[in-house]
């Protein structure tokens, strides 16, 4: 099972907080290269960076990410 992010919603979670990609980066301790291959659903994501995002964006984490 692989965890992919949605693409439109880390991308519209981050925007409506405020955050460019390096910030969110900084916040999370990711690179921010990384962050934009999340965004475009181009790298999967592991369990527990997955929970950082979306503790970070104040999200739940089913509205961020779908499991394949």
């Amino acid at each position: 099972m692989r965890i992919i992010a949605k693409s439109n919603a880390v991308t519209r979670a981050r925007i409506v907080k405020g955050m460019t990609q390096r910030e969110l980066a900084d916040l999370t301790g990711i690179s921010y290269a990384y962050i934009s291959l999340l965004e475009r659903s181009m790298k999967t994501i592991g369990p527990g960076t997955a929970k950082k995002l979306a503790e970070v964006l104040e999200r739940p984490f089913e509205e961020l990410f779908e499991l394949r």
